[in-house]
């Protein structure tokens, strides 16, 4: 049985999917014809705006929907509206009304009988009003990036111009990603952007999602790599046959910015081409390969990207040697390893690897598990990747030698 999956915009996991060579992927990048890019503003909630911006929408017959998603204060909110906007029509639906109820008022708004739609993201998908041609989303800053995207999709559906306003509240600091999130919706304008938005998802989520995040549900929760790994045993269980396991899939959450910048790679199916091989860095010569590769292609490539690829390394060297985690908490650097590692190493294997770092060290014991925990106070990120790197190598070239004995 052939599956073809169609989406706007790939959440990380489908794209992370297919950086493995799980799912194929092509991307459609022509748009109707006679449409044009919705024009996206991102600013602090202006009643003067907001006003402004739907009396301009009524002057040219057009319609307004008015995004607030908060079901227990959406009467206040429409009410705020209308004295704002007396000359407007408002109506309002969620997702608690009645299937009756909810069905009417779209269909009144689509026969023009209200000027503005105060509605939930119940309007996300499924929803099509060519009329409709200004949004506004209040707390534009809570929401995912698809999740906008999608938003956002809902005017701009007709040969007129669309108007987008993304606001947030006036007093309220926005966070980094928040701020990455609105500047990425901003940013990208043009017809068919989809797939940008979602590779961008991706960089703003970081690195760490290509190399080892924890997801929800069973499969994403474990990885796909894991999951494959744990079938794969589970089979061989079943079949009366011994299966011993190769490597771990450390989960690495080093707070390092690690990732391909459109400045160096511009090309999106580039961009998921060198994901795929980061994340099948094997060796220090895989390693050393890609680097040269990205330097051949693309030229001298920035921090951002070297640190990407450091990352990759040491994730292959901690996976294995049986590392489960690799954690970095204010001044410190946790690395936590599975039980088997317990069969492999003794207490000398690991200060003989520690030895090789430039960095003081412990070794805890946490439920019966080893734990490595490495101080990083005053230490620059290469110089943790770096300590980190050696760890693991020297503790695979332990493990290596055991093997052969």
């Amino acid at each position: 049985m052939d599956v073809l999956t169609l989406t706007a915009t790939p959440i990380p996991r489908t794209l992370h999917m297919s950086m493995l060579g799980i799912r194929d992927l092509s991307v459609i990048e022509t748009p109707p014809t006679n449409r044009y890019p919705v024009q996206t503003f991102v600013l602090e909630t202006n009643p003067t705006i907001i006003r402004d911006a739907v009396l301009r929408e009524m002057d040219r017959g057009g319609q307004v929907y008015y995004l607030y998603n908060k079901v227990d204060t959406i009467d206040q909110k429409v009410s705020e509206l209308k004295e704002l906007i007396p000359e407007a029509s408002i109506g309002f639906v969620h997702g608690q009304m009645s299937e009756v109820r909810l069905e009417n008022t779209l269909l009144d708004f689509i026969n023009g009988e209200y000027d503005v739609l105060v509605t939930t993201t119940i309007i996300e998908t499924g929803v099509d009003i060519p009329n409709a041609n200004t949004l506004f989303i209040e707390n534009a800053d809570h929401m995912g990036l698809s999740t906008l995207y999608q938003l956002r999709g809902r005017v701009g559906r007709s040969n007129r111009i669309a108007y987008a306003y993304l606001m947030y509240r006036p007093d309220k600091s926005l966070t980094e990603v928040s701020e990455k999130r609105l500047e990425a919706i901003k940013g990208f304008t043009e017809l068919g952007s989809g797939f940008k938005i979602a590779m961008r998802d991706l960089s703003i989520r970081g690195a760490g999602n290509i190399l080892g995040a924890s997801q929800s549900g069973f499969i994403d929760s474990v990885g796909f790599e894991m999951y494959s790994q744990l079938l794969e045993e589970a089979i061989a269980k079943k079949q009366g046959q011994e299966h011993r396991r190769q490597k771990s899939n450390a989960e690495l959450n080093l707070q390092i910015d690690a990732y391909l910048p459109n400045e160096y790679i511009s090309d999106q199916r580039q961009k998921i081409e060198i994901y795929k091989q980061i994340r099948e860095i094997n060796s220090a010569t895989d390693y050393e390969y890609l680097q040269d590769e990205l330097i051949d292609r693309f030229g001298e490539y920035p921090d951002v990207v070297a640190y990407l690829l450091e990352i990759g390394l040491v994730k292959a060297y901690l996976d294995q040697v049986f590392v489960r985690l690799v954690e970095r908490k204010q001044q410190k650097v946790t690395v936590k390893f599975e039980p088997i590692a317990k069969q492999l190493f003794l207490t000398q294997d690991y200060f003989k690897a520690l030895s090789m770092t430039q960095l003081k060290a412990q070794i805890a014991e946490e439920k019966g598990l080893i734990e490595v925990i490495f101080d990083i106070r005053n230490k620059k990120d290469f110089e943790i990747l770096e300590a980190l790197k050696q760890f693991g190598q020297t503790l695979l070239e332990i493990k290596q030698e055991k093997e052969e004995n």
